[in-house]
């Protein structure tokens, strides 16, 4: 079974930073990319950042330039290195693992969710 655990969220000021972490644990998976969704209250959940298999990235247009994501592949671990935060950041985050289980079937799984709040 594979399990995702989330970790870093919190209450922070406008400007500030903080860093997500995902760990996906398990045996038998193979990553093909992990990344970071966001809902906030009232509204669908978005893509904030992903990362695939290789290095490719890919960025929501409103955390360019201040959000990081990036991964370690001993530790099947993706971080989200936010900066200079804004309270529209304010929302649940959401880690996603897309991967290949017990090969060759997919597998699309999501964390808990870790609530950020930014406060003005």
């Amino acid at each position: 079974q594979v399990q995702l655990v989330e970790s870093g969220g919190g209450l922070v000021q406008a400007g500030g930073s903080l860093r997500l972490s995902c760990a996906a644990s398990g045996s038998r998976f193979s990553i093909n990319a992990m990344g970071w969704y966001r809902q906030a209250p009232g509204k669908q959940r978005e893509l904030v950042a992903r990362i695939s298999s290789g290095t490719n990235t890919n960025y929501a247009d409103s955390v360019k330039g201040r959000f990081t994501i990036s991964r370690d592949n001993v530790k099947k671990t993706v971080y989200l290195q936010m900066n200079s935060l804004k309270p529209e950041d304010t929302a649940v985050y959401y880690c996603r693992l897309e991967a290949t289980y017990r090969n060759p079937f997919d597998l699309d799984l999501w964390g808990q969710g870790t609530e950020v709040t930014v406060s003005s």
